[in-house]
């Protein structure tokens, strides 16, 4: 029997998500400290990214297959069932 102990806190895709945002908030908090701004502006700029890549990330590693295809588009299958 599993107990909660043994079971992972966060799945794999959400740890991946997440791990990118952190190393993209990092690299551009770095590159604006780089560029002569202050510790807070680059500290802010590096929370804003990895704010705004969580959902790009999320979006980008989808597990069901929907980020290939729009919103408004139709498969086949679909397409046929409504005819």
């Amino acid at each position: 029997m599993e107990t909660l102990v043994d079971q992972p806190l966060l799945s794999t895709r959400s740890t991946l998500v997440i791990l990118l945002a952190l190393l993209a908030g990092t690299v551009t908090g770095a590159l604006t400290a780089l560029a002569g701004e202050g510790t807070p502006r680059s500290v802010l700029t590096g929370l804003a990214a990895l704010g705004l890549t969580v959902p790009f990330f999320n979006r980008l590693i989808d597990t069901d297959g929907n980020a290939a295809r729009p919103h408004g588009s139709v498969s086949a299958a679909e397409g046929e069932n409504h005819g």
